[in-house]
């Protein structure tokens, strides 16, 4: 008896617990080690990301303009910003608009981008890494000075795109080219957006897609073209598949960012001083802070419902990108 009390609170084992219950705390520790070590990093992103959302959609439920900025008690007013914007008609026509141009803006970013990085990983290394980097300083180009030049392409004065179509036959292209205005109108305007975006979104979906094209092994290729299949079988039953989740991811991202497009619409429109060439951005901007006077709660509550609309589209992505993954 005496030697095995002494073994149990040897000097080792300085809290003297008994070697069964020792065995089950150990694991414990070793399972919440990395939680305690990752901790310090979630205690900054919930301070940096999830406290924004927070402020937002408290300013969404109250009346917050320049006097509450100047430490005035904001009133709570309930929803009624989310019911004053769910029932006018041109938030639905902006959010129409919104959607239309955002889904352009990912097919056409995902069509290219993939067109593209097919078209890479079926050239020689040499060639395919001169047009990489050409395509990735596109990628690096600021947003500012991309807008800035479509903007100075298609000026009404000065543009280039105007002096070549004033330049060709009247019976080809038409007249009247000298001064013609692209960004008056959403008909003319959004596809330069559209352009503009595309333009500088889809180097990064062909980079990406030549990654995942050099990680499938030849061997599939060579199996399939024996079974007499074409590209566009192969793409479909060799290709696809194995890339589906690098293309979900793809997809996720591309509806995130063109869904929050704001800095191009803003230069090529020449500001948010044109109602008729809004989308859900420069919706919230012009109620929020272009209006007089400001009405950030306003803004708040538009911000809210597009937040939301995207982490659904997120969250069914993401649910769907787990289910293949467990059926693997």
């Amino acid at each position: 008896m005496t030697q095995t009390l002494e073994r149990a609170t040897t000097p080792d084992d300085p809290q003297g617990s008994p070697p069964r219950l020792r065995s089950k705390l150990v694991p414990r520790r070793r399972a919440l080690a990395p939680y305690l070590l990752i901790l310090p990093a979630l205690t900054a992103l919930a301070a940096v990301l999830l406290w924004p959302i927070v402020q937002m959609v408290w300013m969404s439920l109250h009346d917050y303009g320049l006097r509450q900025l100047q430490g005035q008690e904001a009133e709570w007013n309930g929803f009624a910003h989310y019911t004053s914007v769910l029932t006018d008609p041109r938030f639905w026509e902006i959010f129409r608009n919104t959607i239309v141009v955002c889904l352009a803006m990912v097919v056409v970013t995902m069509v290219l981008g993939t067109l593209v990085g097919i078209l890479l990983h079926k050239l020689p290394n040499w060639a395919s890494t001169v047009l990489g980097l050409g395509l990735m300083l596109a990628w690096a180009t600021p947003v500012i000075s991309a807008a800035i030049v479509y903007r100075w392409l298609f000026d009404t004065r000065y543009g280039l795109f105007n002096t070549i179509m004033a330049g060709l036959p009247d019976w080809l292209v038409g007249s009247g080219w000298e001064e013609f205005n692209w960004f008056n109108s959403p008909s003319t305007l959004f596809p330069i957006l559209i352009v503009t975006v595309v333009w500088q979104s889809f180097p990064f979906v062909a980079i990406s897609v030549l990654a995942g094209l050099k990680s499938i092994p030849n061997e599939l290729y060579e199996a399939a073209r024996m079974d007499g299949a074409g590209a566009w079988t192969s793409f479909w039953n060799v290709t696809f598949p194995m890339l589906r989740p690098l293309f979900a991811l793809l997809l996720v991202l591309q509806v995130i960012w063109d869904f929050r497009i704001f800095t191009q619409l803003f230069i090529l429109a020449g500001g948010v001083t044109n109602r008729d060439v809004a989308l859900l951005p420069v919706y919230i901007y012009q109620l929020g802070f272009a209006s007089t006077p400001p009405n950030y709660g306003m803004g708040s509550a538009i911000a809210v419902i597009m937040t939301v609309l995207v982490l659904a589209i997120t969250a069914y992505y993401l649910r769907v990108m787990i289910r293949q993954g467990e059926t693997r």
